[in-house]
């Protein structure tokens, strides 16, 4: 097991053992008392609970909660990359529901992302501002969980980016075919439009069965078109926020939308026109409970 998956299933079973010494009724004082980000249920696509303040700056845009911290919690980040010729602000609305259930979103303004250098740089950027007294980000940013997610020339970037030690996993939206799977160690998901006719479900899937090496999941949204992920996310905007929660957050309510034998997912076909776990992904458990 390498040293991020391991980090990041370590932090998992730390929240699953808290959450069982939580006696009912006691969730929200816990979420004060350790500073955890508050819980949403399996509401994924509803707003999270935080207030949203974007930042607009010449190299990135960063959504974030506009209370940092007001928990003492700490807020993980999500690196994002556009698709080809597009600007954040194509996907503002995905974005900041993100930022709404406590992540910043360090959003690369760039329209050519595929090599990921603007996206590392928002971690550069934010490890800078985390040490600043003077920043409204010191000491409120989670630096050991960072995720990297983008769309199409962006999602190509996703992959691209977790070859930087610090990304803990990937979410490629219909990536395009700039990258190597190979050089990435962390937890993908991957995910493709059913009517995409930019980029291809099939090749989208040729990229998951690269992954072998890592846990993979693949998600192919039935009905999706290549547009179908801008704006709000569309049905895209759930599952990656389910996602991200669960492996940057330890969020426990998103395992079984995943993992177990009877995943949430497994079986969503309304949802998916196609899925699919590699041998690796299937090693991790489902709940518990």
């Amino acid at each position: 097991m390498n040293r991020r998956w391991g980090r990041a299933l370590g932090g998992l079973l730390l929240a699953l053992l808290m959450a069982a010494y939580a006696g009912p009724g006691t969730a929200g004082a816990t979420e004060a008392a350790t500073g955890r980000i508050p819980s949403v249920g399996t509401a994924w696509d509803q707003p999270g609970p935080y207030e949203v303040a974007v930042d607009i700056e010449v190299v990135h845009t960063f959504y974030h909660p506009k209370d940092m911290g007001q928990r003492g919690e700490l807020h993980p980040v999500v690196i994002w990359g556009n698709g080809t010729g597009a600007v954040p602000g194509i996907y503002s609305s995905l974005l900041r529901h993100w930022a709404s259930h406590g992540f910043i979103v360090a959003a690369a303004n760039t329209p050519t992302s595929n090599f990921a250098i603007s996206m590392r740089a928002g971690i550069d950027v934010l490890e800078q501002r985390n040490a600043d007294s003077s920043s409204p980000f010191y000491r409120k940013v989670d630096l050991e969980h960072i995720g990297s997610a983008g769309h199409s020339q962006g999602g190509a970037a996703a992959v691209n980016a977790a070859l930087d030690p610090r990304v803990d996993t990937a979410v490629p939206i219909q990536p395009g075919p700039l990258t190597d799977p190979d050089l990435m160690d962390e937890p993908v998901f991957y995910l493709a439009g059913q009517r995409d006719l930019m980029v291809w479900p099939a090749l989208v899937k040729a990229l998951y069965r690269d992954s072998s090496h890592v846990p993979a999941v693949y998600g192919e949204v039935r009905g999706a078109g290549h547009l179908s992920s801008i704006g709000d996310g569309g049905d895209f905007r759930a599952p990656t926020t389910a996602w991200l929660r669960f492996w940057l957050m330890g969020d426990e309510n998103a395992r079984g939308t995943f993992f177990g034998p009877g995943c949430g997912s497994c079986t969503d076909s309304e949802l998916w026109s196609g899925w699919d776990r590699n041998t690796r992904a299937l090693q991790i458990p489902g709940p518990t409970a």
